[in-house]
């Protein structure tokens, strides 16, 4: 043990059973002072999670590196995600990227996934989309889902290898049959919604979107609302349409809580309500869905579920209208010739300095203060 090393050991439950953890840890630190590779490995967890002993992250990567210079490939790989997610400091993708390289050598294949995505990413490693589809293969042939997820999307973008939607297809089944992946089930669901590399089937799509939807994927749960919304591939209802979109919404799909704007002011699924179909609106606005800033201006314009408010109108007719909107291009003129200069003005000045909210926790405060 270090000269001056205060071994601090966390009292976990019972006072007796607190003191036989003590006494294994202190065991297994004078193992690894003595060099057992096993013991340097299991204390540096401990000390990476705070596992019966004070979290120390410098001290986890110190007894990682002494295993990890020996061969030990699952000190290579844990070394490695420290440095790769900033464990103890800055993310260091060089020294990830070494570290992966190393137990991807060795057969691991964790490690062997990460090195791919690091090539995929060009983290710590020049961009190679063929040498990342070179470790996704390996590991898609013994079965691993992330990676046959992972080799679908390089078919389905055409990275590494050439565009092929039916290969894509073929991975994004094996990674959803495999292991439940919500993302393949997703992305399986969008080629038999398009048709892409399988014969288009909107019943197909409805499954597989429906599998990922359960498990709250957000994309998925929007598709579905949007098939049940248009019957296709399941019957038509407007009360399962908004549904999945009210779950789509509630995680911050802009799409999701346009639609269900919609819904609210047509009263389509659910009850007709004008100040919903605002507060859903503003939601999908703030995050820049241009749609939704026109229908918060039509809303502002005419009062519906907003006090009127005619400056307010202006900015969201103005900023969706940069974006390209040519309906909001004339409801902004129309209502600039009712407005004074200086409401104009001011409409102007607030469109200019609105910027799009990225984080769900922020677009809903601004919601709160419009109010």
């Amino acid at each position: 043990m270090p000269r001056g090393f205060r071994l601090r050991c966390l009292i976990l439950g019972l006072v007796p059973l607190g003191f036989a953890v003590c006494q294994g840890i202190d065991a297994l630190v004078k193992k690894a002072a003595g060099g057992d590779t096993a013991s340097q490995v299991s204390l540096a967890e401990k000390y990476r999670l705070g596992l019966g002993i004070e979290q120390n992250s410098a001290e986890a990567l110190r007894l990682y590196k002494l295993a990890a210079a020996k061969g030990d490939s699952r000190a290579q790989f844990d070394l490695a995600e420290m440095y790769r997610f900033g464990e103890g400091g800055a993310p260091d993708y060089s020294q990830a990227a070494h570290w992966y390289k190393l137990a991807a050598d060795q057969g691991l294949p964790e490690a062997q996934f990460a090195l791919g995505v690091m090539y995929d990413n060009g983290q710590g490693v020049p961009q190679d989309y063929q040498e990342a589809v070179r470790w996704y293969k390996l590991l898609a042939n013994e079965n691993m889902a992330d990676a046959e997820y992972n080799l679908g999307l390089m078919y389905a973008n055409g990275k590494g290898v050439t565009q092929d939607y039916a290969e894509a297809a073929r991975w994004y089944r094996r990674a959803a049959d495999h292991r439940n992946l919500a993302e393949a089930q997703y992305d399986l669901g969008v080629l038999y919604d398009k048709g892409q590399g399988v014969a288009q089937d909107f019943q197909a799509a409805a499954r597989w979107y429906q599998l990922a939807a359960d498990q709250g994927y957000e994309q998925a749960q929007f598709n579905l609302g949007a098939l049940y919304l248009n019957g296709q591939g399941v019957p038509q209802d407007d009360v399962k349409s908004a549904h999945w979109f009210l779950l789509a919404a509630e995680k911050g799909q802009a799409e999701a809580q346009y639609n269900l704007g919609v819904l609210y002011a047509s009263g389509q699924g659910v009850s007709r309500d004008a100040n919903e179909a605002a507060r859903w609106y503003r939601l999908a606005a703030e995050q820049g869905y241009r749609d939704a800033q026109f229908n918060l201006g039509a809303s502002y314009a005419n009062g519906w579920g907003v006090p009127r408010d005619l400056v307010q109108a202006e900015k969201w007719f103005e900023i969706a209208a940069r974006q390209g909107d040519e309906d909001s291009v004339k409801a902004r003129d129309k209502l600039s010739a009712r407005m004074s200069p200086a409401e104009i003005d001011q409409a102007r000045a607030l469109a200019a300095a609105w910027t799009p909210c990225k984080a769900k926790p922020e677009c809903a405060a601004r919601t709160r203060e419009s109010h």
